[in-house]
């Protein structure tokens, strides 16, 4: 079978990542265990792990012209990821200050940077929404560009996945153009009956895996695999990446393969760093573990 294209819009960023035995209260200093930057943000995270789980995968984003930029770009073209369209804006590429303790669990402060200045699409832009098989978008770019490709993909018959985080108003006729919307558990309560129209939710559910809403509104649940955590970071958007490479081969062989992607990008530190290759993700579902 022919490996699916897919264009990935959204943003990209340096992580840089503090550990810690715990997270600080307010007002508190603790003292950290290491410090790390490792490429990350939403977008280049599922681009990266629609790339490594085996799909053919374009990236519609912007770096800015400081220091981090050429990482940012090499890590993309290291994964294999076309990046034709990635844009160059004067100014700092997009970071993100996370914290992740002794527990794995994170806590993260995004500033947008150059990811701020994708107010638009080119002809070029437009022209790989129409080509792709799948238009995956998340929702740390503006808002009306993500509007303007998901009515664009509509229109060329692409298959739209939006994963709205993080959590913002989006406008019902957008999400009426949604074929699937990928949340956790908090986005799926906070979202509510938005997502109504949206004829395939899937929701993820941490180490309990995931579960799927179909047109018929039915529900089912997939369990993901046991693995020793070690950071969450970026585990949703390995599972995202991976859910779209798989989604034509039906929602329950994607929520299966998605989920073992997601627990193995918890095995390790960083968000883009911890992203599993195909072969370890077939490997651990070959395993039944």
């Amino acid at each position: 079978m022919t490996a699916p294209l897919i264009a990935v819009l959204g943003s990209i960023n340096m992580d840089l990542v503090t550990t810690t035995e715990r997270r600080p209260a307010p007002g508190e200093t603790v003292l950290g265990r290491g410090f790390a930057m490792v490429p990350g943000g939403k977008g280049a995270n599922q681009a990266i792990a629609a790339s490594r789980a085996g799909g053919r995968v374009m990236f519609l984003g912007a770096i800015g012209t400081d220091v981090f930029a050429p990482q940012l770009r090499a890590v993309l073209t290291g994964s294999g990821v076309d990046t034709t369209g990635l844009r160059t804006i004067d100014g700092p590429s997009g970071i993100a200050s996370i914290v992740v303790d002794d527990g794995g669990e994170n806590t993260i402060i995004v500033v947008g940077g150059a990811n701020t200045g994708m107010t638009g699409l080119g002809a070029a832009d437009l022209a790989a929404v129409a080509a792709a098989d799948i238009l995956l978008c998340q929702l740390e770019i503006p808002v009306p560009t993500i509007e303007s490709a998901v009515r664009h993909a509509r229109d060329n018959a692409t298959t739209v996945i939006v994963n709205p985080s993080p959590v913002q108003r989006l406008s019902d006729d957008l999400w009426r153009h949604v074929d699937v919307a990928v949340v956790n558990r908090g986005e799926a309560e906070h979202l509510g009956g938005a997502l109504g129209p949206v004829p395939h939710v899937v929701v993820t559910l941490g180490a309990d895996g995931a579960r799927h809403r179909g047109p018929d509104g039915a529900w089912t649940s997939v369990a993901g695999p046991a693995v020793e955590v070690v950071d969450t970071t970026g585990a949703g958007d390995t599972f995202t990446g991976a859910l779209a490479v798989r989604w034509s081969r039906g929602p329950a062989e994607a929520l299966r393969f998605a989920c073992a992607a997601g627990a193995l990008a918890t095995t390790a530190l960083g968000a883009s760093a911890s992203i599993p290759v195909r072969a370890d993700i077939d490997s651990i579902l070959a395993a039944g573990t």
